[in-house]
């Protein structure tokens, strides 16, 4: 297990990063891990999560990303690496050793290099020192205050270690491999005097005076542009080593006059159809010069115009900065269509123009488009004669065009984009040969190929969030047109789902008639069934866009393209794909894998697809004929998924209904390897839970939604108090719609004991009186028993306690006549309560033992425990505090011991009002959180 603050805040296990959720949950861990085997206080970590006024709720939202990270850490056996996530009186504590934080094997390994006699063994250290960083500090986290200073001295030190690795290369005499590790951080941080002086005396070091002295005029005109400022101390002193130099004797100089004010600028005179052109050189007047000027080429510029309304990606931008780094980098861009990679590329190359003396190339390789992808010769037809080439001299051959290609770029600085790519083959013939030339490429497919065999860096573009698609808007319409209309255009952003492409159509439309007001846009667009079609303008559009991407898939992927566009889930994994496909779920993964490599769908967490909205919209009208087939199949899987969750989660007491005559049966289900595994699936299911049904109920698949509401009565039961009522009501029309005397009753009964546990029980009783009768009527003798208990609760409840122990013992003469011990020890164990409750404790002891007379022990630990507890709590109402405490004791080790918290608790809470003791507390505090971390 390694905890990681150097990049992504994350928790590497030997199964993969745990999935640590939304970014607030890493900040939560950010705080601890910065704090590691410290309290920190619950007023720091708001701090920390929140840059501006918290919310009321603030601590409950602490505390339940406290409580997912402690369930995260337990499900990879933290504890038997020495973690421990402890909750203190008003702080938390994260007991972590420190072998496992990467920011302080960071530090430990400085101080081992600082120690080090021999700068060679100094130079390892700190290089393996650097290699524990995997991006910005604290990436993937909101950045409260405290944490954005944490960050900031991080990097820091960072910094500074790279300046001190360089002047350990320095005193080795390895000044190239000084220049190599400072480079890259004085590009990404160009008013850093420090690095800039630093990387000036390695390249004057390593021989390359020009180089130097580009950097330290570079570095001069950006302080006095950015910061009106001349160089300081240590850049200067850069500057003058230089000059105190001289150049190599081999070279004849002249000195050259100080001029009273700058040289002007000195033109390129163009090349001759034969030969490269001869450029002059400029004119630095502190710096000997040659007294002939060499003949070069000028700068190959290839690269077309900026985007225009570019916004955002301060983040990717970055990312390509590092990525950009080290020796001939290839730097991939992903992302689906019309997501903006060529405008990040391009925004990137011209705001690194500097960076590229030698030039900038692109090309567009069409790699989606249905012209078709150009010959390779055509595209070093371009790139050849730009470096210099004659045309003429071009040679004819592919092979020998691109060996002369990599033979030119060998010492240069250059720039290479190639836009649009479809595959890694194409790509690797167009590579330069320079250790100092970059490469971009953009493409639709991951390009893992090319990851493999050339290092390419991924650099993953996902849409743009709200603000910056609001700021794209205003690019094009003009700050006072958005201004005016604040809440249309953030929903004209959320509509585009972000995405640039769409974002510019819809700007595009709006230009074009100045009157029309967002809204009115907006409403058009809210309705998925024309929004394609707004979202085209001329030959441009994202239907257009997914076409192209489309036409490149095999058939079987497209298939499954098409009917996930009719899947009422926000999300998919391999089974639900393989019972759309009636295929297995290895198959189904290695088409999600086809698709995700096009980027049609995307992996939020490990087997956890999702689908753009727009890709939605186009995938549902690829095949709208294999709608009802694809809908069914999907919630079918769904139902044969819930089965095994309740069966896992509560066994034998799943649901007792039979399966619609025409039930898709899946070819793969997902298994459940315990309780609470499959209570995790419940809650993560809950919101796809109401879409599927609301699918169902509109496509009028009546019988598939009351099922498939009912069997999530685990959850239900478990988290009775979160607004199960509309989604219980839907399966109850649904039931009506079929006149399932059946499903109307069952439905009745868990929505009536919801309403109850709510205090709704005027309401519960009106509802429950109807569903023993429409039981019986459907010969569900079970039902009717449940419906019965149900019925005594919510009587017993709204305070008719004589009518609810009528009602108890009817249901334990239905279930004994019925012969079904199980059910019979259930309204036992309901009557001893009511009993109780009524003031009866000698009854009430009587049902208890009645109840614990029936059936196999271990199969009823659960029911135990709750009847032991009311025996307990009889015997006390009869004064027998002995035995009463004894009995409850039984009952709270009963539950520990099979794991039944919510039995646990209760029999412990009964314990804490007769006798306050410490292990009593610490045992019901240690159940509750239990319960909460299931819940």
């Amino acid at each position: 297990m390694e905890f990681r603050l150097l990049g992504t805040v994350s928790v590497d296990t030997f199964t993969g990063p745990l999935p640590l959720g939304p970014a607030k949950r890493r900040s939560l861990l950010a705080a601890l891990l910065l704090s590691a085997n410290t309290p920190v206080s619950v007023a720091r970590l708001t701090e920390s999560l929140w840059d501006e006024t918290p919310p009321s709720q603030a601590r409950s939202v602490i505390q339940g990303h406290v409580s997912r990270l402690r369930a995260l850490l337990t499900g990879a056996d933290a504890a038997a690496y020495g973690v421990e996530l402890v909750t203190l009186t008003d702080a938390y504590l994260l007991r972590v050793p420190e072998s496992l934080l990467d920011a302080q094997r960071f530090e430990e390994l400085l101080m081992m290099a600082r120690q080090q006699r021999e700068p060679g063994d100094a130079a390892m250290m700190l290089t393996e020192a650097l290699s524990l960083w995997q991006g910005p500090a604290l990436g993937g986290a909101f950045i409260g205050p405290p944490l954005q200073a944490a960050a900031h001295t991080l990097e820091e030190s960072r910094l500074a270690t790279v300046e001190e690795l360089a002047r350990t290369y320095t005193v080795l005499g390895e000044h190239h491999r000084a220049a190599a590790v400072l480079r890259p951080e004085a590009v990404a941080h160009p008013m850093r005097e420090s690095l800039a002086a630093s990387l000036i005396k390695a390249l004057y070091g390593a021989g390359r005076q020009a180089e130097a002295l580009d950097w330290f005029h570079r570095t001069r005109r950006l302080l006095a542009e950015e910061l009106g400022i001349d160089p300081g101390r240590e850049l200067a002193d850069a500057y003058a080593l230089i000059l105190r130099g001289g150049v190599v004797a081999d070279d004849p100089v002249v000195p050259v006059p100080a001029p009273a004010s700058a040289p002007a600028p000195v033109s390129v005179s163009a090349p001759t159809a034969e030969a490269p052109a001869v450029a002059a050189v400029a004119v630095d007047p502190l710096v000997r010069l040659p007294l002939a000027a060499a003949p070069v080429v000028p700068p190959a510029e290839l690269l077309p115009r900026a985007p225009r309304g570019f916004q955002g990606r301060t983040e990717e931008l970055a990312a390509l900065s590092r990525a950009a780094a080290g020796e001939a980098p290839v730097c991939l861009i992903t992302g689906p269509a019309g997501v903006g990679k060529t405008a990040l590329a391009l925004q990137w190359a011209h705001h690194k123009a500097a960076v590229f003396p030698d030039g900038r190339l692109y090309a567009d390789l069409r790699g989606f488009s249905e012209t078709g992808e150009p010959a390779l010769t055509d595209v070093l037809r371009e790139f050849l004669p730009a470096l210099g080439v004659p045309p003429r001299r071009v040679p004819e051959s592919a092979s020998a065009a691109a060996a002369l290609f990599r033979t030119l770029t060998e010492r240069r600085r250059l720039l290479v984009i190639l836009d649009n790519a479809r595959d890694s083959a194409t790509v690797r013939a167009l590579l330069p040969g320079g250790p100092d030339c970059v490469t971009l490429v953009t493409s639709r497919h991951r390009l893992e190929g090319l990851i493999a065999s050339d290092a390419a860096r991924p650099v993953p573009l996902d849409v743009l969030e709200p603000q910056d698609g609001m700021a794209l808007l205003a690019g094009v319409l003009g700050e006072e047109r958005v201004l005016a209309e604040p809440v249309a255009a953030l929903r004209l952003a959320e509509l585009c789902g972000g995405l640039p492409l769409a974002l510019r159509v819809v700007a595009a439309r709006l230009a074009g008639r100045p009157g029309r007001p967002l809204a009115a846009l907006a409403a058009e667009l809210a309705d998925e069934r024309g929004r394609l079609a707004y979202l085209a303008v001329d030959d441009t559009g994202v239907a257009a866009a997914l076409r192209l991407t489309v036409q490149q898939l095999p058939p079987d992927a497209v298939r499954l393209l098409a009917r996930l566009g009719h899947h009422p889930g926000s999300h998919v994994d391999a089974y639900a794909c393989g019972a759309l496909l009636d295929t297995g779920p290895a198959d189904a993964q290695a088409t999600l894998e086809r698709l995700g490599e096009a980027h049609l769908v995307t992996e939020t967490a490990p087997d956890r697809w999702v689908l753009h909205d727009l890709v939605r919209l186009y995938a549902r009208d690829l095949e709208p004929e294999a709608g009802p087939e694809a809908l069914v199949r999907a919630l079918d899987h769904l139902t044969a998924t819930a089965l095994a969750a309740t069966d896992t989660a509560e066994p034998g007491g799943g649901a007792c209904f039979g399966l619609p005559d025409d039930f898709h049966e899946p070819a793969g289900v997902r298994e459940f390897a315990d309780r609470a595994e499959a209570l995790r699936w419940f809650a993560a299911e809950r919101e796809d839970l109401a879409r599927a049904v609301a699918a169902a109920r509109s496509a009028g698949f009546h019988d598939r939604a009351w099922r498939i509401v009912l069997l999530h009565w685990p959850q239900v039961v478990l988290r009775v108090r979160e607004g199960w009522v509309p989604l219980l009501e839907s399966a109850l029309d649904s039931a009506r719609e079929l006149r399932d005397a059946y499903a109307e009753s069952r439905v009745l009964s868990l929505l009536g004991w919801v309403l109850t546990e709510e205090g709704r029980t005027t309401e519960a009783v009106a509802l429950l009186e109807t569903a023993p009768e429409l039981a019986r009527k459907a010969d569900d003798g079970p039902g009717e028993v449940t419906a019965t208990i149900n019925l005594a609760v919510a009587r017993a409840q709204d305070g008719d306690l004589d009518i609810a122990l009528e009602d108890c013992e009817h249901a334990v003469e239905l279930a004994r006549a019925a012969g079904d011990w199980h059910t019979e020890m259930l309204a036992l164990q309901h009557l001893a309560r009511t009993l109780l409750t009524a003031g009866r404790p000698d009854r009430s002891l009587e049902a208890v033992r009645t109840a614990l007379a029936l059936g196999p022990e271990h199969e009823e630990t659960a029911r135990r425990a709750l009847l032991l507890t009311t025996a307990g709590e009889a015997r006390l109402a009869l004064g027998e505090h002995e035995e009463g405490v004894h009995l409850l004791e039984r009952a709270a080790d009963e539950a520990e011991r099979e794991g039944h918290d919510e039995g646990a608790a209760r029999a412990l809470e009964g314990l804490l009002r007769v006798a306050e003791k410490p292990d009593y507390r610490t045992r019901y505090e240690r159940a509750v959180r239990r319960l909460a971390r299931e819940a």
